[in-house]
């Protein structure tokens, strides 16, 4: 059985391949297309599953889509009822939902866009999932038999908040909120009012909310508003997004309790940090209260998170620290990046009734480059290069570490979802404090106030920070022990916390390799990492990964066994093998 969940027409579009249960294939079109959180037809990543022809879809039994039409048009019908500006301005350019007219004919849409890329007819049956239900698959390639299932986003197609209860091969929805009662809408458009990118930069605003203080929580309360019985409500005298939209989210009471909207890209104050902070902490207030509610209601003690709140990683290591939950795992792909292996998810166990047999342990689903790309690209580039085995590699790198020097590491296939997980990644020493401030300013050339993640061996994790399970998928920020933050200071955001990885030598033995290398070398199996990228899509190729090298202040570059420290001199020789090792 070969499923092929497909996102089009909404953002962060993309493909996922599950053969028998099992992922093949998972890639976000932005990667290929280089258009962030692209809302493209994904027909790169198709071209690159099935071939320039897309002769291997005929292999494919059902087409998958992790929206269901026929709800979200009820949804959208029923706002219309007494407020027709809200259902027009939703469904604006920059919104996730489908334009209209693409919701009313996405089935037709798909087939037709598919008959046109393959050449002829692909006459497959395409299967509309629920929204919140393919958030919610991630259940099924969680390590849990039964688990409680909290889905949290902008909104989907008739909720913005579900509970399910899952075991085995079943979901069960317990409760959902309606989608205008969104905590997510009303933390994306406070990220717009922040003079951020709403739909993308919320992450940042997560960052900024620790250099806050508490001067606007009180009020933000009043914003959103906690019920009986794990509830919330909007409190819609401050907002009018469910009448207008993102062409007016905010309503007069809004701006005269807190002021009017920053510039983008103008000055930073008090105040705005202040704003971020009162965000953050009722963001976190709402969500422990609901899970809070939901762990007293079920019996299971681990729980899933998925949707867009779910990458809020200070909230999730909150839930752990402060809940009766003991395990809470989040899938890499908690946003949109991976609604289309949801559906697909859904499909196959859901509906199907197909038993669970895989557990998702890495985020490894992308494209792989081989030996010959990578040389040309470093070839076509004139650059200098050695080509060196692990027991050459791994110390060359953590010495250059250990010295100071930013490494740009490209390994394998590369990530789903918005993390870079060791495969597409930036490292760096985290004893070295200066060094954090040199990346963001020099090399990634974003804002001062953003953290790095520290990657640790999953064995040592503990000894530096307060968390007593893995977290492989970057989803968590304990606090950091307080005996360690001398140690690692480049990786202690300004709240005391750390957005960790675990690293376990079974999911990517390279990437082991060389923190277990640096930690030999220095006594600490820790080390930064940051996605491969300056303000663009995380590398994908190996073309890229030369590019944002030489337009940036790295150090040293090393690109599957391929390792140079070239800048690009005109008088370099390109060699192989300089210093082989066989």
């Amino acid at each position: 059985m070969r499923i092929l969940g497909l996102v089009a027409c909404t953002h962060d579009s993309g493909i996922a391949l599950l053969e028998d249960g099992i992922p093949k294939l998972i890639l976000e079109e932005e990667r290929l297309n280089r258009d962030k959180h692209t809302k493209e037809f994904p027909s790169l990543s198709l071209h690159a599953a099935f071939g320039d022809r897309l002769a291997g879809i005929k292999d494919v039994d059902v087409i998958t889509t992790p929206w269901d039409v026929a709800k979200l048009r009820r949804s959208f019908a029923k706002a219309v009822f007494g407020r027709l500006p809200g259902s027009l301005s939703l469904m604006l350019e920059r919104t996730h939902t489908p334009q209209d007219n693409e919701i009313a004919l996405l089935n037709f849409t798909l087939a037709r866009k598919l008959k046109r890329e393959a050449g002829r007819a692909v006459p497959l049956p395409i299967v509309n999932v629920g929204h919140h239900d393919s958030h919610a698959a991630s259940f099924f390639v969680s390590p849990f038999e039964e688990a409680a299932v909290l889905v949290m986003d902008g909104y989907g197609d008739d909720a913005a908040t579900s509970v399910y209860a899952g075991r085995g091969n079943r979901l069960e929805r317990r409760w959902h909120t309606g989608m205008f009662n969104s905590l997510g809408m009303i933390y994306t458009f406070v990220t717009d009012y922040l003079g951020f990118g709403g739909f993308s930069d919320e992450g940042k605003v997560m960052a900024l909310a620790a250099c806050g203080g508490p001067a606007y929580v009180d009020r933000f309360r009043d914003c959103v508003r906690l019920l009986p019985e794990g509830r919330y409500q909007i409190n819609m005298d401050y907002f009018s997004f469910d009448a207008f939209g993102l062409l007016k989210p905010f309503t007069r009471k809004f701006y005269d309790t807190f002021g009017p909207p920053r510039v983008k890209g103008g000055p930073m104050d008090d105040r705005h940090r202040d704003i971020a902070y009162a965000l953050q902490q009722v963001t976190e207030e709402v969500v422990l209260h609901m899970v809070r509610e939901i762990a007293a209601t079920e019996q299971t003690r681990n729980l899933v998170l998925s949707g867009g709140v779910a990458l809020n990683c200070v909230a999730n290591a909150r839930i752990l620290e402060e809940t009766d939950f003991e395990r809470v795992w989040v899938p890499p792909c908690a946003s949109d990046t991976g609604a289309p292996l949801g559906s697909a998810l859904w499909h196959y166990h859901q509906t199907l009734g197909f038993p669970r047999t895989f557990e998702l342990t890495h985020a490894y689903y992308g494209l792989e480059y081989g030996e010959d790309e990578i040389r040309a690209a470093l070839q076509k580039a004139g650059l200098a290069f050695e080509k060196l085995d692990e027991r050459a590699l791994f110390p060359r790198v953590a010495r250059d570490l250990a010295d100071g020097k930013v490494v740009g590491w490209f390994q394998g296939r590369f990530e789903m979802g918005p993390r870079a997980l060791g495969n597409r990644s930036i490292l760096a020493d985290p004893r070295r404090l200066e060094i954090k401030d040199a990346i963001n300013a020099k090399i990634k050339q974003r804002e001062a106030f953003r953290p790095f993640a520290p990657a640790v061996l999953i064995e040592r994790a503990g000894e530096f920070f307060e968390i007593e399970q893995p977290d492989p998928f970057m989803t968590m920020a304990p606090r950091v022990r307080e005996d360690k933050k001398s140690v690692i200071p480049a990786a202690v955001h300004v709240d005391g916390t750390g957005r960790i990885q675990t690293v376990e030598r079974t999911a990517n033995p390279r990437y082991y390799g060389i923190i277990e290398a640096f930690g030999q070398l220095t006594g600490v199996p820790v080390l930064l990492n940051t996605s491969f990228n300056r303000q663009e899509p995380i590398v994908s190729m190996p073309e890229e990964a030369v590019s944002c090298y030489l337009r940036t202040g790295m150090d040293v570059l090393v690109l599957g066994d391929y390792y140079t420290t070239d800048r690009g001199r005109t008088d370099a020789a390109t060699t192989d093998g300089l210093a082989a090792v066989s």
